[in-house]
Parts: structure tokens; C-alpha cells; sequence
């Protein structure tokens, strides 16, 4: 803005000076030269052609959502339309489209206001006429200049300058201030437009300094003002430096002289280099005397290390430990195998056996059910036979036969039919329950499975449950001491091992447990880490035997024998292995290793050892850790890797983790706590629904069994009654043969009976044997099943020592094995270094020959130097800074020369500068004094033109008034004298009336308008205060200005009517419609 309004200043500063003149040669204006334009002096086509506003395009636009494109006149124009018709909005678009800012409009802080609600950006389209020759690059933009604006909702703009055609022809803002300045459109500048704030302020203002403030802004006087400040502000500093720059000429000239004496001082030293020419030759020789020396030392070296075969011992007796411990645990293995098919062997037999148990058992109750039908059988045959008795005892008392004796017979045939009904019922009824008794049988084992197998899950959620309470009172007993994770009894172990190693038990303490001494990394891994390291967590470690076995008799104290933590004996050293060259590595996954830090070297040199945890990786993910162990070949050094579950891969196989929750190294005590809890609590529950459910099924077996006792005493029951009635019908059968049959029959009867006795006898017995077979299978079965379970225990049994042996010779394998890749690594090291150190022998050797050739190059015969090479190199650093020292003192020939030149040039430079500074600045004296009394000649002769014309526009309204400029003090006073009071009496502006104040401004701004130039004026609701009167003389007024300025544009908005307006071409009324209408804007009325 500072460069735009500087090249204005200069345009108006020109103009205004011609204005000036003109008017001190012409007389006091009167009503007729008053009408001739005050800008004649410019030609029409340097005002009437350019900078004109040809039309302006609003498109949501504030409130508004389109207003179709305004067409404006070249001369008058006017807007009329109500409040919130957009009049306001025209005016403020116009001052935003010429790239003013938002404050400069009063009507917002920022652009971002001027977008209508609701939408996301708005647009200003404003055509400037470019005509006639004083145009702006007439060959570019033509006739028209079309500048587009577009605000968006975030407050930033984007502008596009478009020549006649429409074409883009710029989008910089440079390009639009250039085009302003060209036309001398002053956006700010209250003269060219005046709003309706600015207006109504300058109407409220009472302070006379805010007049004058107008004034000056007005003329761009104030903006002259400011740059003749800063022009002097800018010659203080500049004279101020002048003065620096003669204090730096002083110490230039100075330097000058101290160059030029050393230039005239000038000596040689020839013979310090002679003598530092000499002692270059001895260091020569002396450094191949070094290297002589060094040759020798190296071969010496080189021939011992050749000789020495300690480290091919060390690995064959390495190899010759692995061998043996490979055997010992193929064996192992073979063994485990064994057992293990034995195992699984017998548990397919106890399968099959478990389901004969049910097979037989099902057996022996059927024929347990044949065994009791047999023997009721016998029975009824039994009472059968006595009934039989009875009839022959009753047939030889009988001696006479009855008069009525066959009547008796039809009574007994009838009763004999009713009886053989009543035995059919009964034998049905026997038939159905038989089946219930068969089928409650059914079901009453079912029963007996189903509570077993509640049982079983019962005892197995107790024994989970005991376990998660233990667990628990440790967690609870670890909040006060952390070791009681690892055992109750670990913190009472912990202090009778500081007791002893206090009383001088151990040669070294103790260390452990491994797991309180090792603090993860990364919490989420501590499921991983407990599954890799299983019982090593609990385990302790020794430096020697003689500590364990006083560890061993501690921990009895304690722990019973078979369950105590396990021992590991290792030289402590506290240094951790070199594990380079064996370690797994992989660019994405960490090994164990890698994970977790320790309080001891000697707690990861023994993990090392026993677990090789530099060879496990950690692969998070299960997909993962398939993919990179098992498909393909698996990272180099990496034997196993484990899953952040828990779970072990190994090349060829996948053991799935059941281990959910980390027990040692769980971070989040309470969590882990509250989660026992929570099932300790589920635990329970099911605790409870079993045992519920196993009373229920148990009272249901109680039932089934008291039903099926009920369902067996009714059979027998029935079956007696079934007896009772057969014999009643055979008595009835006999009973009329009684008097004919003789003994002898009844006998025989008898004795066929008998023989059924003894048949049914027989079978009884037979299914009487066949039930005690059935027992005995049952028992045999059972036999063979628990002796099964018992093999199957005793082969877990054996294999459990087994593991454990199998483990520690994995371990002590892998330790061997490391042990071997370290003793191969150190031989393969000890031959790279033979041969490196041949290799630097030889490379010495050359380099002794290098030295020798140097060495005679500098000098042809050998020095024997007696000093060694340091005292030499010492003796000629000290002789080189001794000539440095001379240097720096006398300086070298050419370079005294050099600076000695370049002084004096700069001295004369610096000298000229000082001189042509010193004649700038009161060359710029004189002119600033010249244009302070021009510019104060231009302000007398602005503020005389502008009381002139403002005590000509009150005459108009038979006012008088007067205009008192004060430059002094920078006020401005108006005193207005309104038509119709007293001669004497002269009023202040703040005593007149709305309209007369309103007259009164639009009369100054009438004064303003004919000092200043502006290629179009705009006024704001000018006549909004002012009776109809006031308006219409004040219309007047401005209608006479902008006809005696008929190459001026002139916009005046206004909510009142414009009917009392004359008609004329240079006039054109722009009527907008009332907002609630909300129609589109009817085309432009010329008037």
C-alpha cells in the first residue's frame, strides 16, 4: 500500500499544484464562474473515458442471493429502494470488487462476512471503462476492464482481471493496484466514496481536530505529511550513519598506516629454512628406522601365533561332549517315545474296555430281570402244587355226592368264566409291568451316568477353583512383597539365604528367583516370556556346589522334597556372554534376549545357557510366526520362536499355549486380582448350579428307584394274585370232577406238576449260574479297566523325570552346541587373524619399502639420526612455529604487498562515500525546505478554495456561514448561520437541526469535491436526515455539480423518493425492489 501511495502523491501532488495557480490568478467565485467546470484543466479523454463504473454483478452477496448486473451511467446516477433492498450492499460490493478491505467498508471485520449464510462463496463482477489515449494498455484490455471477485467462506478472496472479450488477462493484485493508480481511484479516501457510517460520523463528530482530519484526508494532504516525516526520519538515520562511517574512516586510515610501515619493514629468514630442511631429512629416515622396528615386531608375532594349537583342542574336546550328550538324548527320546505309544496304546484300551463295562453291566441287569421272573415262576408253581394237595386231601374225605349237583356244576362254570377274565386282566397287566420295570431300569441308569458325569465336572471345577484361590492369596499376599508371586514361602527363603551369606555360607550368594529379577520391556509379552522360560522362573542360581548343597539344605525348611524350586549351577561372571555371531537375528522380530532387562549379567548368562534365549524369537502374530518359521527356511541361528499367546513354533511343529494370563510377570496387579475374582465368583456359581443339579438328579434317582421298587412289589403282587386266581380256577375245574375223579388222577395231576417244579427249579439255577457269569465279567472288566488306568498313571509317571531329564540335556546340548559355535567362531577368528596378520606384514613390509624410496628421495644417503622421531617431529614443530610467528608478525612478501594496496584502495573508497553522503544530504535539505513551503502554499490555498465554495453552496439555501482553518492546531471550526435568526448570531454545526447538519455536509462534501480529482464520487444516504426542503435544494446543488462536471461520474443512494427529480439524459435512476417481494430485480429505469 506504502508503494501505491507514493506514486499517487507525486500524481496529485502535480495536479494540485496547477489547480493552485489557477485559482490565486482568478478572482472570487461567483454564480457565474462558478459554473465552469473546476476541472478544466484536464482533457475529456484523460477524465471522462477512464475510471468510470460501467456496471457491477453481486451474487450471494451478503443477504442477498443475486442482484442482477447494474448498468451505471456516465454522469448521475441514482439508487433508490427501502431498507434491506441491497442499496448498501451495492456500495460496499463496489468498494470490495476494487480490492479494498473489509474494514475500509464499515460493514465487517472480515471478507468471510460478506458471503451470504448458507453458502460457500460469493461473487463481485465490477467494468471500469478504458477508453480514449490515456487508457490502460488499450492493446490488452480494450475499451473494458472486467474485475472478478471471489470470496469464500474461510475469508480468503481470489481475483481475475478479463479484458473486453472476456479473456483472463491477469490474476495478481499487483495488476489491480496498478490499474487504481492509473485511473486515481482512492478507495479509502471519504471524497471519492462516502458511506453511510463515515457520514453519520462526521455528522455526530464534535471534535474540530476529526474536521480537520477529514479535510487533509480528503486532499491527500495527510498523506503527504506522513511521507515528508518518514523522508526526514530517513535523512536523521542516514546522517547518522554518515557520522558512523567517519569514526570507521579513522580506524581505516589507521590500518592504512600500520600496512604501509610493515610494506617498508620487510626481512627474509633463510636460515630457519635451511635448518628445518635438514631435520626433514633425519624424521625421513628416522620413520624408516620406526617402521623397520614395527616389520620385525610383526613377524615375531605372526611365527607365535602360527605355533599355537590350543584352540583346535578346545573345539574336538567340545565336539566329543556333544556327541556323547546327543546320545544320551536320542536315548532319552527312544524312551519317551515308547512310553508314549504305551500310553496311547492303553488309552485306546481303556476306551474299549469303559464301553464293555457298559455293555456287560447292561447284561447282568437283564438277566438279573430273567433270574427274578424264573424264581416268581417257581414259586406259583410251588403254591400251584400245595392247592393240588389240598384237593386230594378233600377228595378222599369226600364220600357222597351232593342232590343238587348240577345245578352246583352251572355255578361253577360261571364262576370259572368270570375267574379265567379276571386271570387274562391280570396276565396283561403282569406284561405292562414288566415293560415299566424294563423301562425304568433304562432310565434309572441314564440317570446314574448323568450324575457321575456331574460329579466329574464337579470335582474338576474344585480343584480350578482351589487353584485360582491359591492364586489369589498370593496375588493379595504380593501386594505388601512382591516375591510372594513365586511361592509363599520365597520372601522366609530370600532372608535365611541374606542370613547365611551374612554368616559367611556362601562363597557367593544365591541369586533369584530368575523371574524377580527380570523386568520386561514391553508388558504385552509376558505370556511369551513365562512359556519360554516355564520352571526357570522360579529357579535360583550358583556360582558353585558347594553353595547349592547349602541352598538344598535351606530350601528343606521349606519346601517338601520333588517340589522345590530348581538349582542352576554356573560361574557367575559379570560380564554377559558374547553371543555375536549366534544370536537369532531378524530385521522386524526381537529375540527374548532382546525383550526384557535383568538386574544381573549373571541372571542372562544363565538363561543363556539353559534356555538359549538368544536364539528365540517373539512373533507376535500366529499367521506371522508360521509363515517365518515353518514356510521356507527359518531366520539363521533361530531354533524356535514363541507367539505373544504363548505358543511354540518350531520349524516342524506348533504347540498351542495354555497358559492365558502371565502369573510372575503380570504388571497390573489389582487387574489381575479383580479377574480372579470374577472367576472365583463364576467358579462358584457353577460350584453351585452342579451341586444343585446333582442333588436334583440324585432325588430323580432316589425317585426312579423308589418307583421301580413300587413298579416290582405291584408285579409280585400281581403275580401272587395271578397265582391265587389260576388255582381258584383249577379248584373250580376239579371241583365238579371232585365226585367223579379218583385219587389216582389228581395224584397224577399232582405229579406232573411236581415234574414242572423241578424243571422250573433247573432253570432257575441255570439262570442263577448265568447271573454269576455275568457278575464275574463285570467284575473282571472293571479289573482290567483300572489296572489299565493305573498303567496309564504310572507311564505318566515315568515320563514326567524323564522330561525333565530330556529338558536339561536339551539344555546342556544347547549349551555345548553354543559352546561349539563359539570355539569354531574363535578358531575361525584365531585363522582370519594369522592370516590378517600376515596380511599386515606383508602390507607393512611394502610400506617400509615406500618409506625407504621417500627417504631417499629427500635425502640420497642415510641419516643416523641419534634422537628418536619424537624429539625430531618436536624440534621441527617447534621451528615451523617459530617462522609462523615471524609471519604473523612481518607477514610474507606478497601478501604484505596485497593488503598494503587493498588498504589504500579502500581508504580512498570509504573517503569518497563519506564525501558524496555528506553533499546528498544537503542537497536533500534544500529540497525538503522547498517542498515544506509548497506544501504549505498548497494547503492555504486548498483550505481558501474550500471555505470559497462552501460559503457559495450556503448562499444557495440564503445561509451564511463560516469555515475557520487552524494548521497550527490542526482544527477545523464551521459555524452555520441557518435563514430566519438573528444577523448576529452564528451557530455551531451541533446546534442545527438533523437536515440542516445533513445540508451542511453535503455542502463541505460539494466544497471537497471541487478541490479534489476522482473519476467517480459516491454518496450514501445523504439526504437521510434532511426535511424535504433541505433535499431539495441539496439535490440541487448536485445536480448543478455533476452538470457543470458532466465527464464525472456521480453515484448517490438513497431510501426517499426520486420523483421531484427533473427529467434529463445525463440522469439515471436505479430502482430496487422491497426484500419481501422476492422477485427478481426489474432491469434499470433510464430517466
Amino acid at each position: 500500500m506504502s508503494k501505491r501511495k507514493g506514486k499517487v502523491i507525486s500524481d496529485v501532488g502535480a495536479v494540485k499544484s496547477r489547480r493552485v495557480t489557477a485559482v490565486c490568478t482568478e478572482d472570487l467565485p461567483d454564480d457565474t464562474n462558478h459554473q465552469r467546470p473546476s476541472s478544466s484543466i484536464f482533457t475529456h479523454s484523460a477524465t471522462g473515458d477512464i475510471g468510470l463504473i460501467e456496471s457491477i454483478t453481486l451474487k450471494n452477496f451478503m443477504c442477498h442471493h443475486f442482484l442482477s448486473p447494474f448498468h451505471f451511467g456516465p454522469n448521475v446516477n441514482f439508487i433508490v429502494g427501502n431498507n434491506g433492498s441491497g442499496k448498501s450492499a451495492i456500495l460496499t460490493a463496489l468498494i470490495v470488487g476494487l480490492g479494498g478491505k473489509a474494514t475500509v467498508t464499515n460493514r465487517g471485520v472480515s471478507l468471510k462476512d460478506f458471503v451470504k449464510s448458507g453458502e460457500n462463496t460469493a461473487d463481485i463482477t465490477v467494468k471500469l471503462r478504458n477508453r480514449g489515449p490515456d487508457a490502460y494498455k488499450k492493446d490488452v484490455y480494450g475499451d473494458c476492464i472486467s474485475i472478478e471477485h471471489r470470496i469464500s467462506s474461510d475469508g480468503s478472496r481470489t481475483c481475475r482481471l478479463k479484458n473486453k472479450a472476456g479473456q483472463l488477462i491477469s490474476n495478481k493484485k499487483e495488476e489491480l493496484t496498478a490499474i487504481l493508480d492509473h485511473f486515481n481511484i482512492q478507495l479509502d479516501n471519504p471524497v471519492s466514496i462516502l458511506n453511510q457510517e463515515m457520514s453519520k460520523q462526521f455528522l455526530h463528530s464534535k471534535s474540530e481536530s476529526d474536521k480537520y482530519k477529514f479535510f487533509m484526508k480528503a486532499t491527500l494532504l495527510e498523506q503527504m505529511k506522513r511521507d515528508y516525516i518518514h523522508i526526514k526520519h530517513t535523512k536523521t538515520v542516514t546522517r547518522q550513519q554518515v557520522e558512523k562511517q567517519e569514526e570507521c574512516l579513522k580506524d581505516l586510515k589507521q590500518e592504512f598506516l600500520q600496512r604501509k610501515e610493515r610494506y617498508e619493514n620487510l626481512s627474509s629468514f633463510s636460515e630457519m629454512k635451511e635448518v628445518l630442511e635438514n631435520l626433514k631429512k633425519a624424521m625421513a629416515w628416522c620413520l624408516v628406522r620406526d617402521k623397520e622396528q614395527l616389520v620385525q615386531q610383526l613377524r615375531e608375532d605372526t611365527e607365535r601365533e602360527e605355533n599355537n594349537y590350543k584352540h583346535q583342542e578346545n573345539l574336538q574336546l567340545c565336539q566329543t561332549k556333544v556327541i556323547q550328550i546327543e546320545k544320551r538324548l536320542q536315548s532319552i527320546k527312544s524312551r519317551i517315545d515308547s512310553l508314549r505309544e504305551e500310553q496311547e496304546s492303553q488309552s485306546e484300551d481303556s476306551l474299549a474296555l469303559k464301553e464293555q463295562v457298559k455293555v456287560i453291566s447292561k447284561a447282568h441287569k437283564e438277566q438279573e430281570l430273567v433270574y427274578f421272573r424264573a424264581v416268581n415262576k417257581l414259586k406259583q408253581s410251588e403254591q400251584e402244587q400245595n392247592l393240588l394237595q389240598e384237593k386230594i386231601n378233600k377228595a378222599k374225605t369226600s364220600i357222597s355226592l351232593n342232590s343238587d349237583g348240577e345245578t352246583e356244576y352251572t355255578k361253577r362254570q360261571k364262576t370259572l368264566s368270570n375267574v379265567k377274565e379276571q386271570l387274562a386282566e391280570l396276565e396283561n397287566k403282569c406284561t405292562q409291568l414288566n415293560q415299566e420295570i424294563k423301562t425304568k431300569h433304562q432310565t434309572l441308569f441314564k440317570g446314574k451316568e448323568e450324575r457321575d458325569k456331574l460329579r466329574l465336572e464337579e470335582r474338576n471345577i474344585q480343584v480350578l477353583y482351589e487353584s485360582k484361590l491359591k492364586r489369589k492369596n498370593q496375588l493379595l499376599a504380593s501386594r505388601s512383597n512382591k516375591l510372594k508371586r513365586f511361592g509363599d514361602h520365597v520372601p522366609d527363603l530370600l532372608g535365611s539365604i541374606a542370613e547365611a551369606f551374612a554368616t559367611g555360607r556362601f562363597h557367593k550368594r544365591p541369586i533369584g528367583p530368575i523371574g524377580a529379577c527380570i523386568s520386561l520391556k514391553d508388558p504385552t509379552l509376558a505370556v511369551a516370556v513365562e512359556c519360554c522360560l516355564r520352571s526357570f522362573m522360579k529357579a535360583f542360581c550358583c556360582d558353585n556346589y558347594k553353595d547349592e548343597a547349602v541352598l538344598q539344605e535351606l530350601m528343606s525348611r521349606y519346601y517338601p522334597k520333588g517340589s522345590r524350586p530348581q538349582i542352576i549351577v554356573s560361574p557367575f561372571s559379570e560380564k554377559v556372554y558374547n553371543i555375536h555371531g549366534r544370536k537369532a537375528s531378524h530385521p522386524e522380530y526381537p529375540s527374548v534376549l532382546d525383550i526384557f532387562t535383568a538386574t544381573s549379567p549373571i541372571v542372562i548368562n544363565c538363561l543363556i545357557d539353559m534356555r538359549g534365549i538368544e536364539s528365540i524369537l517373539i512373533i507376535k502374530e500366529k499367521d506371522k510366526a508360521r509363515r517365518v518359521m515353518q514356510q521356507g527356511r527359518p531366520p539363521k541361528n533361530c531354533r524356535e520362536a514363541f507367539t505373544v499367546e504363548g505358543d511354540q513354533v518350531y520349524p516342524n511343529r506348533y504347540y498351542t499355549s495354555d497358559l492365558s494370563m502371565a502369573k510372575y510377570l503380570g504388571g497390573d496387579l489389582e487387574s489381575e486380582i479383580s479377574m480372579l475374582e470374577s472367576d472365583l465368583e463364576n467358579h462358584q456359581a457353577q460350584l453351585s448350579r452342579f451341586q444343585s443339579h446333582v442333588s436334583s438328579v440324585t432325588e430323580d434317582i432316589m425317585r426312579m428307584e423308589s418307583e421301580l421298587n413300587s413298579t416290582i412289589m405291584t408285579l409280585k403282587r400281581t403275580l401272587a394274585s395271578v397265582n391265587q386266581v389260576k388255582a381258584t380256577i383249577a379248584e373250580l375245574e376239579t371241583a365238579g370232577e371232585e365226585q367223579t375223579d379218583d385219587i389216582s388222577s389228581l395224584e397224577e395231576v399232582a405229579h406232573e406238576n411236581q415234574q414242572k417244579i423241578q424243571a422250573e427249579e433247573q432253570t432257575v439255577h441255570e439262570a442263577k449260574k448265568e447271573l454269576d457269569k455275568h457278575q464275574k465279567m463285570v467284575e473282571d472288566v472293571g479289573c482290567k479297566y483300572s489296572s489299565v488306568r493305573e498303567r496309564i498313571d504310572q507311564l505318566s509317571e515315568e515320563m514326567e523325570p524323564l522330561k525333565d531329564e530330556q529338558l536339561k540335556l536339551e539344555a546342556e546340548c544347547a549349551r555345548h552346541e553354543r559352546n561349539l559355535k563359539i570355539l569354531e567362531n574363535t578358531l575361525k577368528s584365531y585363522e582370519d587373524n594369522v592370516q590378517a596378520m600376515k596380511s599386515d606384514l606383508a602390507q607393512r613390509e611394502e610400506e617400509l619399502q615406500e618409506y625407504v624410496a621417500k627417504a631417499s628421495k629427500i635425502s640420497p644417503e642415510r641419516q643416523q639420526a641419534p634422537d628418536s622421531t619424537r624429539s625430531v617431529d618436536i624440534e621441527i614443530t617447534r621451528l615451523k612455529k617459530k617462522m609462523k610467528v615471524y609471519e604473523s608478525s612481518h607477514g610474507e612478501h606478497e601478501q604484505v604487498v596485497r593488503e598494503y594496496a587493498e588498504a589504500l584502495a579502500l581508504y580512498r573508497e570509504k573517503t569518497n562515500q563519506v564525501r558524496d553522503l555528506r553533499r546528498f544530504i544537503d542537497r536533500l535539505d534544500n529540497i525538503m525546505a522547498d517542498r515544506q513551503n509548497r506544501y504549505k502554499i498548497m494547503r492555504r490555498s486548498l483550505s481558501v478554495r474550500c471555505k470559497l465554495y462552501f460559503n457559495n453552496f450556503l448562499i444557495k439555501m440564503n445561509c451564511c456561514g463560516s469555515m475557520i482553518f487552524d494548521h497550527n492546531n490542526e482544527t477545523l471550526s464551521i459555524s452555520v448561520k441557518p435563514p430566519g435568526r438573528e444577523d448576529d448570531v452564528v451557530s455551531d454545526m451541533r446546534s442545527l437541526s438533523g437536515g440542516e447538519r445533513s445540508f451542511s455536509t453535503v455542502c463541505f462534501m460539494l466544497s471537497l469535491w471541487e478541490i479534489t480529482e476522482s473519476p467517480f464520487r459516491c454518496l450514501d444516504e445523504f439526504d437521510v436526515y434532511m426535511d424535504m426542503h433541505n433535499r431539495r435544494i441539496s439535490l440541487d446543488l448536485l445536480l448543478e455539480l455533476s452538470e457543470r462536471q458532466h465527464l464525472r461520474q456521480f453515484i448517490f443512494i438513497t431510501p426517499l423518493t426520486t420523483r421531484s427529480l427533473p427529467k434529463s439524459r445525463l440522469i439515471k435512476i436505479h430502482q430496487l425492489q422491497d426484500p419481501e417481494r422476492n422477485r427478481s430485480e426489474t432491469g434499470d429505469e433510464d430517466v
